[in-house]
């Protein structure tokens, strides 16, 4: 079954949505990124899955395993949040390996299969979700390590690994397709996040339509280009051709970006 969400959750009685303030987008968004993913998934045979990814040593097998696996994590985090009881993502960091290792193996048909299911588990968790278990705590990372964050938040979470991973099948779905509400939040995120790292190098931002921002302070280099071309570059997803660089010369190189 197509997993498809039938209404929007709430948060105090409000529809979550990209624009309303809140913390996670509308569940629209997410349905639709994962039809797009699966569409694409589904013109893939097992050769077209063999093929590497923009990911360093991953096949489209393996985005995609890594893809349905991410849904049962961020679904076992709805559960956390639903009913206040521990639920990681993953056990640890070798099983979360394993598995994508485990699941990259399997035929074609097997591997869109298991991406329905998955779709369909995260739907049925965000559809079990009471109000106020958008507010509870959980914590992202293998055997619940990572930071804490509010529920509503996995819904986000969701979308970026959906659009991200999608991109990196190099299937000719890429950045210039993200839709333009998520590239703007998706840019933002990473740019307050850069912000707050200290191996980030210093560069002013200047993105088409969107303002200037800066990383860090008295950057010697400005690089400009369309929203999307900056979030590619700044999440490693583009080498950052097209980018203009202030004065002439080669980008500044940047850390990973997760």
């Amino acid at each position: 079954m197509r997993a498809r969400f039938e209404t929007v959750p709430t948060v105090n009685a409000e529809p979550m949505s990209h624009d309303s303030g809140g913390d996670s987008p509308a569940a629209g968004p997410v349905t639709a990124a994962t039809e797009r993913l699966i569409a694409t998934a589904a013109t893939l045979d097992d050769a077209g899955l063999a093929a590497p990814s923009l990911c360093p040593g991953w096949t489209r097998a393996h985005v995609l395993t890594h893809v349905a696996r991410n849904a049962d994590a961020l679904s076992n985090l709805l559960g956390w949040a639903r009913t206040g009881r521990e639920n990681p993502m993953y056990p640890s960091v070798e099983a979360r390996n394993a598995d994508i290792e485990d699941g990259a193996t399997r035929p074609a048909a097997e591997i869109v299969d298991d991406l329905h299911v998955s779709a369909d588990r995260f739907v049925r968790a965000v559809m079990e979700m009471p109000d106020d278990g958008w507010e509870r705590q959980v914590r992202r990372g293998p055997a619940a390590t990572g930071e804490p964050l509010p529920g509503r938040r996995v819904l986000w979470l969701r979308l970026r690994e959906l659009e991200v991973h999608h991109a990196d099948l190099r299937t000719g779905y890429g950045p210039a397709d993200w839709p333009d509400a998520f590239v703007r939040r998706a840019l933002d995120e990473t740019v307050r996040a850069f912000g707050r790292r200290e191996d980030v190098p210093a560069v002013t931002l200047e993105i088409d339509g969107a303002g200037v921002e800066h990383l860090g302070a008295e950057a010697p280099v400005t690089v400009g280009g369309s929203p999307s071309d900056v979030l590619s570059w700044l999440i490693g997803r583009s080498s950052g051709a097209g980018l203009r660089v202030q004065p002439a010369g080669a980008l500044p190189a940047l850390p990973s970006w997760l």
